[in-house]
């Protein structure tokens, strides 16, 4: 009972989270703080699959998760030398 309203007050904040998410990506305005806000959407995203794999006791997002921390951390650095490099110019 107490696991199951965490669950949903912990799924409602993600969501409220995840719409702010979406706003800052949409509105910008540079390219850094769109992929910021990427990350933190991919954030969520692996956040509510913990909350999932919590509720019913099952493993099956892990791999998920693992990758998908590696491909955000690869892709904000590659895009922060980008633009980083690019200033330089």
């Amino acid at each position: 009972m107490i696991l199951t309203t965490a669950a949903w007050v912990s799924g409602l904040l993600l969501a409220a989270a995840a719409m702010m998410a979406i706003v800052r990506i949409a509105r910008g305005p540079s390219i850094l703080e769109r992929v910021i806000a990427l990350d933190v959407l991919l954030a969520i995203i692996m956040a509510a699959l913990c909350i999932d794999m919590a509720l019913n006791h099952h493993l099956n997002h892990v791999p998920f998760i693992a990758v998908a921390c590696v491909v955000g951390f690869i892709g904000s650095v590659t895009v922060s030398r980008y633009v980083t490099d690019r200033r330089n110019s």
